[in-house]
């Protein structure tokens, strides 16, 4: 390890509650562009949350009582919409925060809905795969007061994924005693899951780069990549771009990062980390920490972990020329301003993880039709949409002379604002 590698090794994971960071934000955006107080005070609160406890009997016979969390944040554009994460740290807060994320991400994009998020506070990692169905199917029920095709539908996020969400769908219907294809996104092909939908996140985060380094001369092919977490998202995206001729020199997980200046091969870190469950230990490549994959020099840094990893404490020894925020708020706004300052280009995460939600929409929409599109389509529309949302971003980011994220928001607040007004308030 070098010396300058030993500096960067700092503690990436900065705790702050993004719920109250997010409400900042918001407040600040609307103070920029005089948005009415009431519409502002309507943003910076969620419509309505629940918290539920609930029993799971376990494998050995005993009973785990788990709490849950469904939160809506808004609906003033359409249903709620937002995914489930099984997380041991989650709580109250960072739901919160994830399902005013999603109202933004989906207002900014344009699609028809506003922002929900559920979670779970457990450790998947951990639970058979008897204990996740058990689980799944008490939470699902608990939270079904809330959810329904019309006005709330879930979607994987953090710790869950096809499986979880055929068994939400599953024990949803069985209450409503017919098959509900639209409840939840994210489902398995075979239950009227759609083309693409796996793979969308990090698709979207491929297009957000590619778009990006048109704007700022960066070639993907043979642009260096650094990807902090290798789950769906971020392997998604790694495999992505190297299929566009970037080069993946690190990626990491859970467990730690690797490192190889000359490229390591993607396919077979996934196929190691399948064996292994984690990256740490493939063969050609040097490990490394979260902190210095972070500070790698690259062209293109994708962070698609958790919330608040590039914080005050390492921002400035990032040297990455632009970021593609795969994961959920993983930008502290101390690490903003230093990002900024340093001229770095950040493609924020309400832009440029949105193509997940986007092809939920695609999926949502064939299911209620019961009309199931190519996968070639789905790429396409989500092409469409990505590149015109990141076009609109970038007009107000230069018209307005901010930087992606403010220009974001503010994107996301004015169709935001507009749909209140219309709506007005009842009664």
């Amino acid at each position: 390890m070098t010396s300058e590698r030993q500096q960067a090794a700092v503690p990436v994971h900065e705790v702050t509650n993004p719920f109250e960071e997010i409400q900042k934000h918001i407040d600040s955006i609307c103070r920029r562009m005089n948005v009415d107080e009431g519409i502002n005070a309507r943003l910076r609160h969620c419509k309505r949350e629940l918290i539920v406890h609930f029993p799971v009997k376990m494998d050995d016979g005993t009973l785990k009582i788990f709490t849950g969390y469904r939160v809506e944040h808004n609906t003033s554009r359409g249903p709620a919409k937002g995914g489930i994460r099984y997380h041991p740290d989650v709580d109250l807060d960072e739901t919160r925060a994830l399902a005013a994320w999603m109202t933004l991400k989906c207002a900014v994009v344009g699609l028809p809905y506003g922002g929900a998020k559920g979670a779970v506070a457990c450790n998947p990692k951990v639970m058979s795969q008897n204990e996740l169905e058990r689980l799944t199917r008490r939470y699902a029920t608990e939270i079904s007061v809330f959810i329904s095709p019309e006005g709330d539908i879930p979607a994987p996020d953090v710790g869950t994924n096809p499986q979880i969400m055929a068994w939400i769908m599953d024990t949803y219907s069985m209450n409503k005693g017919y098959s509900v294809l639209g409840v939840v996104t994210g489902k398995p092909i075979e239950i009227g899951g759609s083309k693409g939908r796996f793979e969308a996140t990090g698709r979207g985060c491929m297009i957000s780069a590619r778009l990006a380094g048109k704007h700022l001369g960066i070639s993907l092919e043979g642009a260096t990549v650094a990807v902090q977490g290798f789950g769906n998202v971020g392997a998604t995206a790694a495999k992505l771009l190297a299929k566009e001729g970037s080069q993946i020199i690190a990626v990491s997980d859970s467990k730690g990062g690797i490192y190889n200046p000359k490229g390591l091969d993607v396919n077979s870190v996934l196929r190691y980390k399948k064996e292994t469950s984690s990256v740490v230990g493939f063969k050609d490549s040097e490990t490394i920490t979260h902190a210095e994959l972070l500070a790698l020099e690259c062209d293109i840094l994708v962070p698609a972990a958790l919330e608040g990893d590039i914080s005050a404490a390492n921002a400035a020894s990032i040297k990455a020329r632009m970021i593609v925020e795969g994961a959920n708020g993983p930008t502290t706004p101390d690490a903003d301003k230093t990002l900024c300052d340093n001229g770095r280009f950040v493609v924020p995460d309400i832009l440029a993880n949105a193509g997940g939600v986007i092809v939920s929409y695609f999926e949502w929409v064939q299911g209620l039709q019961s009309f199931f599109w190519s996968e070639a389509e789905v790429n396409s529309r989500l092409q469409d949409i990505m590149d015109n949302a990141f076009h609109e971003v970038l007009e107000v980011s230069q018209r307005e002379k901010v930087n992606m994220r403010d220009a974001a928001y503010m994107l996301a607040i004015d169709r935001l604002a507009r749909a209140i007004t219309i709506r007005g308030t009842f009664p």
